[in-house]
């Protein structure tokens, strides 16, 4: 097995490449990928990736990064694929990994939370090798994020498959995503459940209530469902009314509150009153 470090890159078949084992980004095969796909038929690949070599194996080797360009080579139909090799551990290959990801200009909250949680687990791994038990914390881990907000990133792995879909796609608020992971995934998924029937999301309000009632041993399917099915400010429906329907209609000198009370009294007469006809027929 090769452990030379190279300053320049070399030629690996793409039988002989692995993807890092349990990396956090996803790989989609969308527009974006398409495009790298056809960049690379017409160009080749213009970075090269970054590998490591695969303890016990012969002339594996596993990816550090370029997972993207990686997917896209094997949809052009290569058959080898431009490396730079480094000979370092999987703890040290991870945090490479992480680092050379986490400042793209997009990454989902899923990945981050993965990703955090592969760089805390390889940094104590390294710590404890080393004979440093509890030397590195979280505050290691970023240095845009703290400590804290590391944790609660790290956190979200605990949510279910489809609720961390759902933060990814913006329906669920960081913080209420949060407040769910510290659920059971049965009750995680009533959650879910209930967000179907219900067509509404839990706001954090409500997320932080499931999270008292759970821990009070106190959270069951009725009371998930009874929770989620009470109103919210952001989620109720609202009527807006030009201004210039309601001018000469409603006196200027009053109130907003004032104009309010009088449109809802005019709607209620004018629903008696539709009430009145129906009746008479």
């Amino acid at each position: 097995m090769k452990t030379t470090k190279t300053k320049t890159p070399v030629i690996i078949p793409v039988e002989n490449i692995v993807p890092f084992d349990g990396h956090p980004y996803k790989v989609i095969d969308d527009d974006s990928m398409n495009d790298l796909v056809m960049s690379i038929q017409e160009n080749g690949i213009l970075e090269p990736l970054i590998v490591r070599p695969l303890e016990d194996t012969e002339n594996k080797y596993e990816i550090i990064s370029g997972h993207r360009r990686f997917r896209a080579a094997q949809k052009a139909g290569m058959s080898e694929i431009p490396a730079f090799i480094r000979a370092v551990n999987r703890d040290e290959a991870a945090i490479m990994l992480v680092n050379s990801n986490l400042h793209r200009e997009r990454i989902l909250p899923s990945e981050k939370a993965f990703a955090y949680k592969l760089k805390l687990e390889a940094v104590e791994h390294q710590g404890k090798t080393c004979g440093q038990v509890g030397h590195k914390s979280r505050d290691d881990i970023s240095d845009t994020d703290s400590g804290r907000q590391v944790q609660r990133y790290i956190r979200l792995t605990n949510l279910i498959p489809e609720l961390l879909d759902m933060m990814d796609e913006g329906k669920i608020a960081f913080s209420v995503g949060v407040e769910l992971s510290f659920l059971s995934d049965e009750l995680q998924y009533d959650v879910l459940n209930a967000c179907e029937e219900n067509v509404n999301t839990p706001s954090y309000a409500q997320a932080v209530r499931m999270h008292k009632a759970y821990n009070a041993g106190e959270l069951d399917y009725e009371s998930v469902y009874e929770i989620m099915c009470q109103p919210k400010a952001n989620q109720r429906e609202k009527v807006t009314i030009p201004l210039d329907r309601l001018q000469g209609k409603i006196p200027n000198s009053y109130t907003e509150q004032q104009q309010k009370d009088y449109i809802v009294k005019a709607v209620e007469y004018y629903h008696r009153y539709l009430q009145r006809q129906r009746d008479a027929r």
